[in-house]
């Protein structure tokens, strides 16, 4: 059983063109499958085209949601619903091609748990080519992600990585690195990336800076979630450190330069960085009680 999963916002023009390559492509599959099409609040009639759909065709199935929520939520809201053991997400913008399925599920035959796609020859603009180049070089150095082009929306995965992966908020744009960093075995495959025909790309600065946010995160909770003192750790150690070479510094020209302190506002900067340095640290500790107690009751 293989369950489609395509999240939509105002694609109007694209989801009735989007199932029909989906159904030429599954008629020949050996799987069983069903396509959920997530409408994520969309304000045309998007909605309609796949409710038409679904009256002729019991493999399709329509999500809505009353407003829009956001592309991460509206895969957790198909993943509520997907049924069978590989599930896959794509996009409804006609960018991904259908005829590229075939590629995934091979993979997952041969014992993959988990498949991304690298986009090929890319139809993006120069600001998402940029901003997907950044991403990638910051995720190499920072996360040592051993992904390509992790931001591509075409995946399969095996279910059981579900199990062991959380998808929340927009924490999507890392699963596959979660599903490698949990140890399943995960693949790339190249994809055909086309052109956008219809609708406007959803890319904007909003979702740029989300994405800033995100991979923060993400660098904190994959590389530090279970020694958050070696974070915090740090941080506490630079700011402490700072701090007591002024302090030092400043004690030194006191006791043998007899320098008044009263009008040095290092004294104020070298106590404050010592008792910030201190509260991260102990944010640190604190973080480590969290997690010790945490593991203790599972």
């Amino acid at each position: 059983m293989l369950s489609i999963i395509v999240p939509f916002y105002n694609e109007e023009k694209n989801v009735s063109l989007l199932y029909d390559e989906l159904r030429a492509v599954l008629s020949d599959s050996k799987y069983e499958y069903k396509i959920l099409f997530v409408n994520d609040g969309s304000s045309d009639n998007g909605g309609r085209e796949i409710e038409h759909i679904k009256k002729n065709d019991t493999h399709v199935m329509l999500l809505t949601h009353r407003r829009r929520l956001g592309k991460g939520t509206a895969l957790h809201t198909g993943l509520d619903n997907a049924k069978g053991e590989v599930i896959v997400f794509m996009d409804a913008d006609l960018q991904d091609d259908p005829r590229d399925l075939p590629a995934f599920l091979q993979k997952i035959d041969e014992g993959y748990d988990f498949v991304n796609g690298i986009r090929i020859d890319r139809r993006d603009n120069f600001m998402i080519k940029t901003y997907s180049r950044i991403a990638r070089l910051f995720l190499n150095i920072f996360l040592r992600s051993p992904f390509t082009d992790i931001n591509c929306g075409f995946k399969a995965f095996k279910r059981e990585v579900l199990d062991e992966v959380s998808l929340y908020g927009n924490n999507f744009r890392f699963f596959p690195l979660a599903a490698s960093y949990k140890g399943f075995k995960a693949t790339e495959i190249p994809v055909h990336n086309r052109a956008r025909k219809y609708g406007r790309s959803k890319f904007g600065i909003g979702k740029l800076l989300a994405g800033i946010f995100d991979t923060a995160t993400a660098h904190f909770l994959y590389r530090f979630a279970e020694k958050p003192l070696h974070f915090f750790g740090a941080w506490g150690i630079v700011f402490f450190g700072t701090g007591l070479i002024i302090t030092s510094y400043l004690a030194f020209e006191r006791i043998f330069f007899n320098m008044p302190l009263y009008r040095r506002p290092l004294l104020q900067l070298g106590i404050l960085l010592i008792i910030i340095g201190i509260q991260i640290a102990m944010t640190g500790i604190l973080g480590e009680l969290i997690v010790y107690v945490h593991k203790k009751k599972t």
